[in-house]
């Protein structure tokens, strides 16, 4: 595709973005912008133009690997250990890219980034197999990619929607500008129990991919972010597996499952210079500090915010929504 037809098509889906702004239903947003009400996820402005540009101009590979996730759910820690793990031949831990670069900068994130030609259509220039990430909803992923009969594959990773809120609660008070009104943590629990909140209901989502995964656990490996804390070393195997590159009985022998999941630690990750000092550009022009992405990564952490009845909400909540599923995530309700 030229320049010229580059900048006719950009121009083309920038009207229809435009022209959606003033058609779809809208809700306050808790960060920064407005959502966005789109095929059933609340995005903000930049968001559904990636959506847009994703499922009109992404152009998939077969061995494309995606990490797919809700919003605070353990992606960076997730994006350390698949970019490691599929990467281990060909970095050595001494000098390693996450030693220079982010976890967000080694895997970008498809629903937040821009490439420097053109967004979305020019991914050529990553190395095969191509890692993304994205926290777009299943149905919102263009089905050339999430089809059955594609052969790209995605690793999804949730967590107990209480720590996700939680969690969601600090990245807001770290990332909303000063210039708004400030929101109330009763305002962001109410929007999350009612999925008013950037990429929709935390338990639509959830549900996409267990069902994906049910269906297709060849293409879908669903892992839950408790269960890789209890025991990241037989994750780290699973995740080579899945990929392509199982762990070899040398490599075992050799303690390499143990230093990828030492080396993808949260205190090693957080100790990291980059993580203190460096930056992540996002595509709407805003820079995000790259320790913003980190608290700490604890299990139960939500019982330092939540009173007993939010608690108690938001398990019946998720009883109600996983009933019948086979899913279960956090407290289990009789």
């Amino acid at each position: 595709m030229s320049t010229d037809q580059k900048e006719i098509e950009e121009e083309k889906i920038q009207q229809q973005h435009a022209q959606l702004l003033m058609e779809l239903p809208r809700a306050a947003g808790s960060f920064r912008n407005d959502l966005y009400l789109y095929k059933g996820s609340w995005l903000p402005p930049p968001v559904l133009l990636g959506a847009m540009l994703m499922q009109t101009h992404f152009k998939h590979r077969s061995t494309d690997i995606f990490l797919s996730s809700f919003i605070k759910s353990g992606t960076t820690w997730l994006k350390a250990l698949i970019f490691t793990t599929l990467n281990r031949s060909r970095y050595d831990f001494s000098n390693h890219p996450l030693l220079r670069k982010g976890p967000h900068e080694c895997i970008p994130t498809l629903d937040l980034h821009r490439f420097e030609d053109y967004p979305i259509t020019d991914t050529e220039v990553h190395p095969f197999p191509r890692l993304f990430a994205s926290h777009f909803a299943h149905n919102l992923l263009p089905s050339s990619i999430t089809d059955t009969s594609s052969e790209c594959k995605f690793v999804y990773v949730c967590r107990d929607p209480k720590d996700v809120l939680v969690s969601t609660w600090h990245f807001i008070l770290k990332l909303r500008p000063k210039e708004l009104p400030p929101v109330s943590f009763d305002q962001v629990f109410k929007a999350f129990c009612e999925g008013v909140t950037a990429y929709g209901a935390y338990w639509d989502h959830v549900l996409g991919f267990w069902k994906a995964a049910l269906k297709s656990p060849d293409k879908v490996l669903f892992f839950k972010y408790e269960e890789i804390k209890r025991d990241p070393e037989a994750h780290v195997k699973k995740l080579a597996e899945f990929m392509g590159v199982p762990i070899s009985a040398p490599e075992e022998d050799n303690g390499m499952v143990k230093k990828i999941a030492e080396f993808c630690s949260f205190e090693h990750l957080t100790s990291l210079e980059i993580t203190k000092t460096g930056a992540h550009r996002l595509n709407d022009g805003n820079v995000v500090q790259n320790h913003a992405f980190f608290r700490r990564g604890q299990v139960g952490d939500y019982k330092s915010q939540l009173t007993k009845e939010m608690e108690g909400q938001i398990d019946r909540i998720t009883h109600d929504k996983f009933k019948g599923s086979g899913l279960t995530i956090g407290a289990t309700l009789e």
